[in-house]
C-alpha cells in the first residue's frame, strides 16, 4: 500500500504514535510518506528517521495513495480533509490526545485497528460538506471553499450582536440577532453546533443544522433542515466587517457580503472500524448510559 501520514501538532505522546504506526507499516512493506512540515516538527523533537519521503499539499495526494493517517485530534483531521478534497483519499483518525468523534484510534491499538486495514476489515463513513460562496469575492473562501464540520459567521471585533438575515431557497426564514450562526453538517453536530445547543446527527443523516451562537430571541431556536437546499445570508452591524469560518480557517468578510452555502459536490471518507463505530463513541464522550448519582 501507499499510505500518507499527515499531523499538525507535537505532543507529549506524537514520537510515540508515530514510530509505532511507521514501524508497523514498514514491516508490511508499505510506502510511507509523511508531511513536510509535519516531519520537521518531529525531527526538532528527536524523531530519528529523517530518510521518509515527503509530501507538502493537496497536489502530492493524487498519486494513487490508499489511505491518508492522520496523528492528531479531530482538528487534525479537519486539516487533512483540506489535503484529501475530493479525490476519495481514505481517512484513518488516530488519537493523540483526549478521545475524538472522528480520531477514533487510541495508541495502544494502533496495530490492531492498522492490521484490519489490511485484511480489509473496516467500512468507509462517507461525510458530507458544506460549500460556500461569496458575492463580491473574497479571495480566502475562494481558495479553499468548503468545510466538514461547520461555516460560521460571527461578530468581529465588537461586543454588539450582528444581524443575520437567512434565506432558504431563496424563502426568507428569519433575522437572527445574536453573536453569530453556525451552518453544520452531520459531522459537525458534535462540534461547535453541539456547545450552542444545537442536536446531535448521525453521520449518515441528509440534513444539515442552523444553530444560532447567544440569540437575543430566546425563540430563535436550532432548525434542522434538508441538505439540498441552498442556504443565503447577509450579515449587517456596527462594525464594518464579520467573520466567517470554515471550519478552523478564518477570514474577514465586509457587510452586506450574501454568502451562498449548500451542499458541497464530493465527500469525506473516514475509515471506520465496527469496534469504535459513531454510537460507541458518543456513548463514550457524551457519558451515556452511566449513572453517576454515586
Amino acid at each position: 500500500m501507499k499510505i500518507a501520514i499527515f499531523g499538525q501538532y507535537y505532543q507529549n505522546n506524537t514520537h510515540q504514535i508515530v514510530e509505532k504506526v511507521i514501524d508497523f507499516l514498514t514491516k508490511k512493506s508499505d510506502v510511507i510518506l509523511i508531511y513536510d512540515p509535519f516531519l520537521k516538527k518531529l525531527l526538532e523533537n528527536g524523531f530519528a528517521n529523517p530518510c521518509i519521503k515527503t509530501f507538502s499539499n493537496h497536489e502530492d495526494l493524487k498519486d494513487n495513495f490508499d489511505f491518508l493517517i492522520s496523528i492528531g485530534g479531530d482538528g487534525t483531521i479537519l486539516r487533512a480533509a483540506t489535503f484529501v478534497r475530493d479525490s476519495n483519499l481514505p481517512i484513518i483518525g488516530i488519537n493523540a490526545g483526549r478521545l475524538g468523534f472522528l480520531a477514533t484510534i487510541q495508541e495502544e491499538n494502533i496495530a490492531f485497528f492498522l492490521e484490519k486495514i489490511h485484511t480489509k476489515e473496516y467500512n468507509i463513513s462517507k461525510r458530507a460538506l458544506v460549500n460556500i460562496k461569496a458575492t463580491p469575492k473574497n479571495d480566502d473562501i475562494t481558495k479553499i471553499d468548503f468545510a466538514l464540520n461547520e461555516i460560521t459567521v460571527s461578530r468581529k471585533d465588537t461586543t454588539s450582536m450582528i444581524t443575520i438575515e437567512t434565506y432558504i431557497n431563496d424563502e426568507y426564514l428569519n433575522a437572527y440577532w445574536a453573536d453569530g450562526l453556525i451552518i453544520s453538517t452531520p459531522t459537525g453536530s458534535t462540534g461547535y453546533s453541539l456547545s450552542c445547543g444545537g442536536p446531535v446527527l448521525m453521520p449518515t443523516a441528509n440534513c444539515f443544522t442552523i444553530t444560532p451562537i447567544a440569540p437575543h430571541t430566546l425563540t430563535a431556536r436550532p432548525l434542522v433542515i434538508p441538505d439540498d437546499v441552498e442556504i443565503k445570508l447577509r450579515v449587517t452591524g456596527r462594525e464594518e466587517q464579520y467573520l466567517v469560518s470554515m471550519d478552523s480557517r478564518i477570514t474577514s468578510v465586509s457587510n452586506e457580503t450574501l454568502l451562498s452555502i449548500k451542499k458541497a459536490p464530493f465527500y469525506i471518507h473516514i475509515v471506520e472500524f465496527k469496534e469504535e463505530r459513531f454510537l460507541k463513541t458518543i456513548r463514550k464522550k457524551l457519558l451515556w448510559g452511566e449513572d453517576k448519582r454515586n
